[in-house]
């Protein structure tokens, strides 16, 4: 029983320790630095957040439409309801680290499964206020009625 325990323990630590691929190529990971410019152009990028809903009513990228855990696809759908299938859309979370983070994947596959051509991952390896906030790129409080 002990060894069956022991077992159980090792294949535990082992599936939490290894890195989850990441569904995105390279191409469409976009730096903070990047969209924090393209926030200013004339034609922002849509900017979904897919972090839970308690981290987009403290604080969210200027102008982030709140999507809902990323790992619950109807709030990405309720979300872009009506935009273009080809629209420049930036997904973000900054909950946790990256690499660890539970909605950034479910809601890229999510996307794409949608049909959405034009989608882009923000770069957060450390979490919203490191990656985000400390640099102090443009960002607001959800308002009362959110």
């Amino acid at each position: 029983m002990l060894r069956c325990a022991g077992i159980l323990v090792l294949l535990i630590s082992t599936c939490l320790s290894q890195q989850v691929s990441d569904p995105w190529p390279p191409r469409d990971l976009l730096q903070t630095s990047t969209l924090a410019q393209a926030l200013r152009s004339v034609t922002p990028p849509i900017v979904l957040s897919v972090g839970f809903p308690v981290l987009y009513r403290s604080r969210h990228i200027l102008h982030a439409v709140d999507a809902g855990p990323g790992s619950k696809p109807e709030g990405i759908e309720a979300a872009l309801a009506s935009v273009p299938k080809n629209a420049d859309i930036v997904i973000y979370c900054g909950c946790c680290p990256m690499d660890k983070c539970p909605n950034i994947r479910p809601a890229y596959r999510a996307l794409k499964g949608l049909g959405f051509t034009n989608v882009r991952v923000l770069s957060m390896p450390t979490n919203m206020h490191t990656d985000w906030d400390s640099k102090d790129y443009p960002s607001e409080a959800a308002s009362a009625g959110r």
